[in-house]
């Protein structure tokens, strides 16, 4: 596919346009790298615009990936390579970028019987969330609420992070706390909180029961309040000194917990 006019100016409101999807959120997402679009296309997600730089043209799997597009009727626009990069967080860019609408997911699907959920209570560090929204879907959840303060999933980290996951695994945004609790009491799912001061282990749970997983931030962990309206505490046993994970490498050892017991 032979490139047209290129755009080469930062000035262009293109460029302006690109600049603000990639700070801030809203209706649509902005998307880098072949893998990322391919898995947004892939997982139905509408492709609105596609921008990319010579660089892209270059490589067969982009090009593959423009070519198809361009065919399904995606505008496919131009710039400067330089330009590409700057508007790129990876140290070296593929010089391929999308925007894609933000994926719209039915609440009836987080509570698929028997119920796996993911609450993420105030994490706001986008790679952990990432990580934890792939490690739910390789462990077969059903779905995240994501509480109010918690980070964009769609957010270019964040989607890095989840290498797609966000886009297939079902999930409610910006939810209060209270109001996803009676949400998951409404659906009579049990909650259980991650608490590093509990005496349950993670593996004394009965996990083929409908039930939400709520982990709290980086660090703070969850509020008492929180942890005190759940059915259970439960906690991962750990070596001294060490006193907790990474809340993303807990959620995994939580989750493929549930994944076991499930399969026997």
């Amino acid at each position: 596919m032979a490139p047209r006019e290129v755009v080469k100016s930062r000035q262009n409101p293109l460029v302006k346009r690109l600049r603000a999807l990639r700070e801030r959120r809203g209706e649509q997402v902005l998307l880098e790298g072949v893998t990322l679009v391919e898995e947004a296309a892939l997982a139905g997600n509408r492709i609105v615009e596609v921008v990319a730089g010579p660089k892209a043209e270059k490589q067969e799997r982009a090009r593959r990936l423009l070519t198809r597009l361009a065919t399904e009727g995606v505008p496919v626009r131009w710039l400067d390579d330089a330009i590409v990069a700057s508007l790129s967080e990876l140290e070296t860019s593929q010089g391929l970028l999308a925007i894609a609408e933000r994926p719209r997911f039915e609440e009836s699907a987080l509570f698929r019987d028997p119920a796996l959920i993911v609450v993420a209570v105030g994490i706001q560090n986008p790679g952990n969330l990432g990580a934890l929204l792939r490690s739910a879907e390789a462990a077969a959840a059903t779905g995240a609420i994501l509480t109010a303060g918690c980070a964009d999933a769609f957010s270019w980290k964040a989607l890095r992070g989840s290498m797609g996951s966000a886009f297939r695994l079902p999930q409610i945004q910006g939810v209060e706390i209270a109001a996803a609790l009676a949400l998951l009491r409404k659906h009579g799912v049990a909650v259980a909180a991650a608490s590093s001061a509990a005496t349950t282990r993670y593996d004394a749970w009965d996990w083929r029961r409908p039930t939400a997983l709520l982990l709290g931030a980086e660090g703070a962990g969850l509020p008492a309040d929180v942890e005190a309206a759940a059915d259970a505490r439960i906690a991962i046993p750990m070596r001294d000194p060490v006193e907790s994970l990474n809340v993303a490498a807990a959620g995994a050892v939580f989750l493929f917990e549930a994944a076991r017991q499930r399969r026997r």
